[in-house]
């Protein structure tokens, strides 16, 4: 339906004129012949006075409608401005209740439709009866007839009550005849619709409207057609709920002084707008806006661009006009209705930059920190993409309930608290980091998702995969010496996605989106994460200078538009021409974003010649069962092109890296140096999304080279064989004694991002193992590897100011790295340590456990200590304001080993005056990962799913999140056959996370009976070594 299919052919939308095809293609009709016979001339005259009579019928009908649809007085059920129930449009008042159809096939529309489609003709049909056949409101997408230019939004919000009126005004521009307007809404009561020409030709008679539910429109019917090639202008009188949840305009709440306060605020990404106001809910439709808000003076009210002029009443209210905002999609324009106070700084370039939040968090200057590097953040893009921030000012939003970690709005971005503010007297380097690099997100999607939006959804990769790119290189800006990009992406980015694209229900990074419902499954870590790798990929192969160059070309070009991603690959092609390379960006990462999953090249050194070497690919899959229960893994050949850099090196010499370009299933290749005592590594740095198999002479001599002197490997590299080695073996590409014989090494590994690499492996393999008998044989021997460096290290004596952060990031890090795993394992040190460092608190009421290693030391503290220690960490998480403290003895009190306690704790964590609405799927995730809790989450999880699931449904992530979060460890026949009858019983809903969550549990099942017990032979015989 409005998209030209040679264009979805081509793998993208960015056209010249993007309305050109986004109007529906009529299908074409048997032109009649009447054929001129005596004997058919009566026939025809009855015909004739027959549609006569149809016709005078319908204009009476029609005027009937009118004078109905003007005499119905709003509200006139009796109700609160008559608000419409959550199912649609139940409870409409007025004008919207007498149009909205009652009984017959809910399909269609009211009855104040002027012509009945089908109706017989001696002609063909008229362009105005295909449309009525083809019901535009029934369409997945807008039909594109109607292009919006400009909305004027005026709110009045009644805080008092959480609810508001509103009275939008849009210009549009009429590209195609039509006698319907549709565009989106839900949720809300229209009270009045008006529409008529820019011109003096006056008002264009309504002859009705109805909120359409299953596509969520507003469709508004008309007397007379809209000419093409006109603007018109729209008028919609209505009103609706500021919401008690997490999308649309909604309402959250703080205390201050035992006060509680509330405040409103919005979330429309992807699709919510149309829940604050009626409107083209589609990223292709950018328009200007101007923004009113009347509230109450004791207010203040924010929106995307500063406030014009300020009207203040007698009666204590005050109307903020707001100015007029660039051309920008309806998805990330917002506003806010609050009592926060703020704190502001001005860049080089003069965008002034707020940041608002509750008084007393501004007062000890917890917003300071992201304030200082929001600055420098503009500063820094606006000099690397060359293009000016384009709004004169930034306001950054801490708000304490909000879906996400953080919503990118033009000029009006929005924090969940958590991830902005922070308190230096009690965050950790951890903490630190997680809020840095969430602000480098958001700052950066100011140019990526703001200035340049993607046309549809389906390339939803093109903000959010380039946001989480300049995650690493934003905060590689901020601190030189941290190495983001090089190092800590491996583990945060590359190592987590492919987890998820190894799995057979995984999807391409470009995928269809035909209807609301589908949006949600594109906003995962798929279109974030590999999106992100394949940026990087990108960049490193193309040389990072031409990458940036083609950035700075892409941005300027689209600014203010649409594009699509063969509209980077085009811009990026040009950029490395101009550098002498001729190489189709297109047709290499086509294969990238358009199939799922990676391959894994398999290198086999040649038995008959020396220098010779075999280069395989496949398709990666964690259970290769999949590939034959799945007929389309099945039948399609998976290829890639493949740009695999090696090195070759023995113990005295290594070779300088040599790029090979793998397009085929199987290749032969001459490798210079190399002979039978060299070892050979591939994908150097990992700087390639996939992963590398070698024959097992190889991995011998890698793992020798290691233990000898495992600085021969760049620190990436040592984190990529570990983790490569640990999924090869997860798969059953490898014997299971392979990414345990790497970690031998680890005694003398000094840097951090190794330890990294192992750890989250590890934890990942103790899941599958910490309800099994003889569990104690593989701590034993994670605890041997992990002693050594846990006694060197030994623990931090102070706390750590900002002035020492640069300093102290990589080896702290490192240390609490190896404190975790040693207490996770069971060191019996670690755990006197955090007993003794606990109990000092409790008694002293003094904290003093070091910064960087308190959420190690309260967890570990719940568990071993009495009920007394999880009491005291429970009324700790009520007194403190610092939310980065909250968050980690929240955590905390999920580590316990006492069943009640945990049950109590996932009973609590539904309620909101409790625990925040964003938080309690956090705790109900971290029981699971407890093993004394995990069957306590999973029975809790199936029991208050419909509660959750109307909770958190419609918010990306959320859902996802849970199922996943909760499942994952699952890994008896008994647990996967309670998970299949638990879908069973709920039929699509959340189809697809539960699909992976099926397949991630059948991979472990099938682990578990396949290579548990090589694993446990092959410990027990290095433990007696």
């Amino acid at each position: 339906m409005g998209d030209d299919d040679a264009a979805l052919r081509a793998g993208g939308r960015g056209l010249s004129d993007p309305w050109a095809d986004s109007v529906g293609v009529r299908p074409r009709t048997t032109e009649r012949h009447i054929a001129v016979h005596k004997r058919l001339v009566l026939a025809f005259a009855v015909s004739i006075v027959a549609l006569l009579a149809v016709t005078m019928l319908a204009v009476l009908l029609s005027l009937r409608f009118d004078e109905c649809g003007a005499s119905a007085a709003p509200g006139a059920d009796g109700g609160l401005a008559g608000f419409p129930e959550r199912g649609g449009n139940a409870s409409l008042p007025g004008p919207a209740r007498r149009n909205h159809h009652a009984g017959g096939d809910s399909s269609q529309p009211e009855a104040g439709r002027v012509a009945t489609p089908g109706t017989p003709s001696a002609q063909p049909p008229s362009e105005e009866e295909r449309e009525q056949q083809q019901q535009p409101w029934t369409q997945l997408r807008l039909s594109g007839n109607l292009k919006p230019l400009h909305y004027n939004l005026m709110l009045t919000a009644f805080m008092e009550n959480f609810t508001f009126a509103g009275e939008v005004n849009v210009e549009i521009a009429c590209r195609n005849a039509t006698r319907y307007v549709v565009l989106h809404a839900s949720r809300v009561a229209v009270e009045k619709v008006q529409v008529a020409e820019d011109r003096a030709a006056g008002a264009v008679p309504v002859a009705g409207f109805f909120l359409y539910p299953q596509t969520q429109v507003l469709v508004v019917v008309l007397n007379r057609t809209l000419e093409a090639q006109r603007n018109y202008n729209l008028k919609i009188i209505y009103n609706a709920l500021i919401e008690n949840e997490l999308l649309g305009f909604f309402r959250s709440s703080y205390v201050l002084h035992g006060e509680r306060r509330f405040l409103g605020v919005t979330q429309f990404s992807p699709i919510h707008a149309r829940k604050a106001f009626p409107c083209f809910d589609e990223p292709i439709y950018k328009a200007t806006f101007k923004i009113s808000i009347k509230h109450q003076a004791t207010y203040l009210s924010l929106s995307n661009m500063p406030v014009e002029t300020s009207v203040f009443e007698e009666d204590g209210w005050v109307t903020d006009h707001f100015s007029q905002t660039p051309l920008m999609s309806t998805y990330y324009l917002a506003w806010a209705i609050c009592n926060f106070t703020f704190k502001e700084t001005t860049t080089k370039s003069g965008v002034v930059v707020r940041l608002y939040a509750r008084p007393d968090a501004i007062r000890r200057g917890s917003g300071d920190y992201a304030l200082h590097i929001t600055k420098r953040l503009i500063e820094f893009y606006e000099d690397y993409f060359k293009v000016p921030y384009s709004l004169p000012k930034l306001d950054l939003l801490a708000v304490p309930k909000h879906p996400y970690a953080a919503m990118e709005n033009w000029g009006l971005s929005i924090f969940v608290e958590q991830r902005i503010l922070l308190d230096p007297s009690v965050s950790s380097i951890s903490y630190l980091l997680d809020v840095t690099m969430v602000i480098v997100h958001e700052i950066c999607h100011q140019w990526f998702g703001d200035l340049v939006t993607p046309v549809w959804w389906e390339d939803v990769w093109l903000k959010e995969g380039f946001a989480h790119y300049f995650e690493f290189v934003g905060t590689d800006y901020l601190y030189p010496g941290w190495n983001m990009e090089k190092q800590r992406f491996l583990t945060d980015v590359l190592h987590e996605v492919m987890l998820l694209d190894g799995l057979a229900s995984s999807h391409p990074v470009s995928q269809e989106v035909l209807r609301a419902t589908d949006i949600d499954r594109v906003f995962d870590w798929i279109a974030y994460k590999k999106g992100a790798a394949l940026i990087r990929m990108l960049a490193n192969f193309m040389g990072h200078s031409v990458f940036q160059r083609g950035l700075q070309d892409y941005l300027t070009i689209h600014k203010y538009g649409n594009a699509a991603r063969n509209d980077l690959w085009n811009t990026l092609s040009e950029a490395l021409k101009r550098n002498g390379n001729y190489v189709n960006i297109q047709e290499v990462m086509d294969q990238w974003t358009l199939q799922m999953g990676y391959p894994v090249i398999t290198i086999l050194g040649n038995t008959t010649a020396e220098n010779r070497i075999i280069i395989t690919q496949q398709h990666f899959i964690y259970d290769i069962s999949a590939k034959t229960k799945a007929l389309e893994l099945h039948n399609n050949s998976y290829l890639w092109q493949i740009p695999l850099t090696i090195v070759v090196g023995n113990r005295s010499h290594v070779s300088s890296e040599a790029i090979i370009w793998v397009s085929n299933k199987s290749e032969h290749h001459r490798i210079t140096y190399l002979d039978k005592g060299s070892w050979l590594l591939g994908n150097i740095n990992q700087t390639g999304y996939f992963r590398v198999n070698y024959d097992l002479r190889n991995w011998k001599l890698l793992i020798d080279q290691l233990i000898r002197n495992h600085e021969v490997f760049s620190v990436s590299n040592r984190a990529g064989l570990i983790d490569d080695a640990f999924s090869l073996a997860r798969a059953g590409y490898l014997p299971q004694n392979i990414h345990l014989e790497i970690l031998q090494y680890l005694s003398e590994e000094k840097d951090f991002l190794p330890w990294h690499a192992a750890g989250r492996d590890l934890y990942s393999q103790d899941k599958l193992l910490d309800r099994m008998e003889n569990y104690n044989v593989f701590l034993e021997y994670i605890l041997k590897q992990v002693a050594t460096s846990y006694i060197k290290l030994g623990w931090p004596k102070n706390n750590f100011n900002g002035s020492l952060v640069q300093a102290s990031y990589q080896h702290e890090e490192l240390r609490r790295e190896v404190i975790m795993l040693a207490c996770s394992f069971g060191n019996k040190h670690c755990h006197q340590q955090a007993s003794t460092l606990i109990s000092d608190w409790i008694s002293s009421n003094r904290n003093r456990i070091p910064l960087n290693v308190r959420d190690i030391v309260y967890c570990t503290g719940v568990s071993l200590l009495d009920e007394d220690v999880w009491e005291f960490i429970w009324m700790k998480f009520h007194s403190t304001t610092a939310v980065s403290e909250k968050k980690i003895l929240l955590e905390a009190l999920t580590c316990s080993d006492d069943r009640n306690l945990l049950n109590r704790l996932l009973n609590l964590s539904l309620n909101s005056e409790v625990v925040l609405d964003q938080d309690a799927i956090d705790v109900i995730i971290h029981v699971a990962r407890n093993p004394h809790g995990r069957d306590l989450a999973w029975k809790f999880f199936r029991d208050k799913w419909k509660i959750l699931n109307t909770r958190y449904g419609e918010a990306l992530f959320m859902n996802s999140k849970l199922i996943s979060g909760v499942t994952e460890f699952l890994n008896t026949e008994g647990e996967l056959k309670e998970l299949k009858n638990f879908m069973k019983s709920y039929d699509g809903v959340a189809a697809v996370s539960f699909s992976r969550a099926v397949e991630t549990v059948e991979a472990n099942v099938r682990w578990k009976t396949l290579y548990q017990d090589e694993l446990f032979q092959w410990l027990g015989k290095a433990l007696r070594h």
